[in-house]
C-alpha cells in the first residue's frame, strides 16, 4: 500500500487573507516503508511574505522570485501523488492552502479527491491531553530531529513519515480519522498473546502484606 507524507509552507497563516504556498514536500510510503521517491518545490508566490512566517521557514520573497509559481507545478505534484492517501499533520491547515490555490487555477477538472490521514487527530487521540506537535512527536517515538533548526516542508515530511510510522504501530482501528485502511495485519504486537500468568503463592500474598504493614 502506498501512501504520500505531505507538508507545505506558506506566506502566511490565512489563505482567505491571500497567504500562498511556497514550499511543498512529500515523501512516499510503500508497504509501510519510507522511500527515496520524494517530490519536493519551491514556489514564488507573487507576493511578500509575513515576516512571523520568514522567522519559521527562513523563506524571503526575494529568495523565491526565480522559482516556478503553482500553476506551474502543479500537474507534476498531482502526478506524483496519484490517487494515494496523503498523511497530513493538521491537515486542514495543508488542505486549505491548496484548496485556495486550485481555486486561482480556474481548471475545469475536480480538486484532489485522495483520502486525507490527519496526523494531528491521529496523535490527538492515541495520546489525548499531550503536546502533539511534530517535534513533541519526533520526541515521544525517538524520532531524530536535530537537523530542524528550521522548517522545511521535505524535512517535516521525511519526520512525519516515521513519526507515522511508529504513530501506527499495533493499532489496526482508528474511528473517525478519514483512513481507516493500510495498517496491516504483521504490524499488530502479538508477542504478548501467548504468556503465561504465574500468580502469586498463599505465603507471597502473607509476606507482601506484612510488609506494606
Amino acid at each position: 500500500m502506498r501512501y504520500v507524507v505531505l507538508d507545505t509552507e506558506t506566506t502566511g497563516l490565512d489563505p482567505d487573507d491571500g497567504h500562498k504556498i511556497i514550499e511543498i514536500g512529500c515523501i512516499e510510503i510503500n508497504n509501510r516503508k519510507v522511500t527515496d521517491n520524494s517530490f519536493h518545490k519551491y514556489i514564488n508566490p507573487l507576493r511578500e511574505i509575513d515576516i512571523e512566517a520568514s522567522k519559521v521557514h527562513g523563506m524571503t520573497a526575494s529568495s523565491l522570485r526565480d522559482k516556478p509559481i503553482f500553476h506551474d507545478i502543479y500537474d507534476e505534484f498531482l502526478e506524483y501523488i496519484a490517487d494515494s492517501p496523503l498523511i497530513i499533520h493538521n491537515a486542514p491547515f495543508d488542505i486549505g492552502f491548496l484548496k485556495k490555490e486550485f481555486g486561482y487555477l480556474k481548471r475545469k477538472d475536480n480538486f484532489i479527491n485522495n483520502e486525507i490521514i490527519d496526523s494531528l487527530k491521529l496523535a490527538r487521540k492515541i495520546s489525548p491531553g499531550k503536546r502533539n506537535t511534530l517535534d513533541a512527536l519526533c520526541e515521544r517515538y525517538s524520532v531524530d530531529n536535530s537537523d530542524r533548526n528550521i522548517h522545511g516542508a521535505l524535512l517535516d515530511a521525511r519526520l512525519l513519515a516515521y513519526v507515522y510510522l511508529k504513530l501506527t504501530i499495533g493499532q489496526n482501528n482508528f474511528n473517525d480519522l478519514s483512513v481507516e485502511q493500510g495498517i496491516q495485519d504483521d504490524d499488530i504486537d502479538t508477542s504478548t498473546k501467548d504468556f503465561k500468568v504465574i500468580k502469586a503463592s498463599s505465603d507471597d500474598v502473607i509476606l507482601h502484606e506484612s510488609y506494606f504493614k
